[in-house]
């Protein structure tokens, strides 16, 4: 892989605000290389009218299909997560294939916003998202409709207090879904699976489903137009991604990392990440794209 480019001092904005909130050096200055054209306008304009529309609607909807039985919940919302990333203009290209019951950590690196939709489109689960995101225009709303667990990251004592939350819900036979870099990277490179989380699949002897996505131009190298790091805007980086030409999202599941496959909560983060890290140089098949 060529050396990435954020390999520079990190930008101002990374700072971390707590001893466990980790930072990117990534920022959109030194990272970020799409540029777009004005001809690219006016189909991103028709982009963000299809996306805001399935948000909405998905909101609206929300508590209606949270009372359906499972099978048929989950297809609904993986199929309305596929159809976000899909109207923005983004193509998906799923490999493998989660458990399709019981309680179920999923983890992946972190690169964007559409991550979010792209791991639902997988398999639903409750999100462990900072509080932040409540105050995203429609989506926190939407966020925050799913049972996403929120954290303040400023708040070292409120870590035990996430762990056990999330072990009760893996205990119930939910699905979590973590990003345990905690952080964004622009997708040239990836950093360290933090531990703390995984403790829950620990004490609910639940397994960990290790998920790699990654972004790329149609036929293409990697490109970092997806990426949403450092003093990004929520709107600079969705706008960017509704003018991309070709941005294809790829999404590696990886075998499952049953309990008891390691001692303790920094082997179990290692093995994750070692899968993760892995599946980049798995072969797919170059018509799957959706």
């Amino acid at each position: 892989m060529p050396a990435p480019r954020h390999s520079a001092a990190p930008h101002p904005a990374a700072a971390p605000a707590s001893p466990w909130q980790p930072s990117a050096p990534c920022s959109p200055h030194s990272c970020i290389d799409a540029a777009a054209s004005m001809a690219a306008v006016p189909l991103a304009v028709l982009r963000f009218a299809a996306v805001l529309t399935l948000m909405v609607a998905g909101s609206a909807l929300l508590p209606v299909v949270r009372r359906l039985p499972v099978a048929p919940r989950e297809r609904i919302i993986r199929t309305w997560s596929r159809a976000v990333v899909r109207a923005t203009g983004v193509r998906v290209r799923i490999t493998g294939s989660a458990p399709p019951h019981g309680g179920l950590l999923v983890v992946a690196n972190h690169i964007s916003w559409l991550d979010i939709p792209l791991l639902a489109a997988v398999r639903p689960g409750r999100m462990l998202a900072k509080s932040d995101i409540r105050k995203w225009p429609v989506a926190g709303a939407l966020t925050a409709l799913s049972g996403a667990l929120f954290i303040d990251r400023n708040r070292l004592r409120a870590l035990p207090e996430t762990v056990a939350r999330i072990a009760g819900g893996l205990r119930a036979g939910s699905t979590v879904v973590v990003f345990p870099e905690g952080s964004t990277w622009c997708g040239r490179a990836q950093g360290r699976f933090r531990p703390a989380v995984f403790q829950a699949a620990l004490d609910a002897g639940a397994p960990v489903q290790p998920v790699r996505l990654h972004y790329r131009h149609d036929g293409g190298p990697a490109g970092t137009a997806a990426a949403f790091v450092g003093s990004d805007s929520l709107l600079t980086s969705v706008w960017r991604v509704l003018t991309a030409r070709g941005l294809v999202a790829e999404v590696w599941v990886t075998p499952v990392l049953a309990p008891g496959s390691a001692p303790d909560r920094r082997g179990l983060a290692l093995a994750a990440q070692r899968a993760v890290e892995s599946a980049k140089n798995a072969r797919q098949d170059p018509y799957a794209c959706l």
